[in-house]
């Protein structure tokens, strides 16, 4: 079991959604929190929601998809509170629409964002874990990394490539002490689905059907249970744990559902 107690946690888009719910659940832990994020504006009032709750806060501005940032705020947040113990890794874009729609540029900031943005993190805190024998690294992955889904061709490659990163990683640094955890949550109710529905393909909504978003305080609590737990693979949602166990087998039934609902919303739009 891993204790959080005094522990100096770090999270990445910890202004808002998971990472702000994250945060308040570490800090419930007795941990120390330091917020990441672009917008300096969200994370003071972050900070100031989680100190009112009695929560050690800093922060720092920084676009993760610029490791000279990452690195920068990284080295004044240690600086301040101490080498990190807990990184989680939440800032994160998803931008749905069609294939032959989206420009070239939103493959490409997906993958700036989702993948090289968490790279950067872990880059920065892994080679003090690693001298230390302590530590643990999280990593928010998606449940379009389990199944590639209608409409997030730029999107779930980049979350496809979080998971590779992560269990590869994972293998390297459990010999040296370091807990490695990749999180996947389905749709989760924050500001980012409100703004993925402006370019939402009506096909992608029609898979998703009527399913309710994850509360962030969920997904955060089954974060805080993996870091203490040391469990690499997190599941909040049941229906995803279930979809990456049976694997393949759920393969072919999974994508003749899909194949009739896009029918079905194309005829509709018709």
């Amino acid at each position: 079991m891993t204790g959080l107690h005094g522990a100096h946690a770090v999270i990445t888009g910890g202004s808002s959604g998971i990472g702000l719910a994250t945060a308040a659940a570490l800090a419930a832990r007795g941990a120390s929190v330091s917020l990441v994020a672009r917008d300096e504006s969200r994370l003071r009032k972050a900070s100031v929601s989680l100190k009112s709750r009695g929560a050690s806060v800093r922060t720092a501005v920084a676009d993760v998809s610029s490791q000279a940032e990452v690195e920068e705020a990284f080295s004044a947040l240690e600086a301040s509170a101490g080498p990190c113990d807990v990184l989680v890794t939440c800032a994160g874009q998803a931008r749905p629409g069609e294939f032959l729609e989206l420009d070239d540029e939103v493959f490409r900031r997906m993958v700036e964002v989702d993948y090289f943005g968490t790279l950067h993190a872990v880059r920065a805190v892994a080679p003090s874990m690693v001298r230390r024998r302590s530590g643990s690294i999280v990593a928010i992955s998606s449940a379009a990394a389990v199944l590639g889904i209608y409409g997030y061709t730029a999107y779930a490659p980049a979350k496809f490539a979080v998971r590779g990163l992560m269990e590869a990683l994972r293998d390297e640094l459990n010999p040296a002490g370091v807990h490695v955890a990749c999180v996947y949550p389905p749709d989760v109710d924050t500001p980012q689905p409100a703004e993925e529905n402006r370019w939402k393909p009506a096909e992608t909504a029609a898979i998703s059907g009527a399913i309710r978003p994850m509360a962030a305080e969920a997904v955060a609590s089954a974060i805080v249970r993996a870091v203490e737990r040391e469990r690499y693979a997190v599941y909040p949602d049941r229906s995803v744990a279930l979809l990456a166990a049976l694997g393949p087998l759920a393969a072919p039934f999974l994508r003749r559902m899909v194949d009739r609902r896009v029918r079905h919303a194309r005829r509709a739009r018709a």
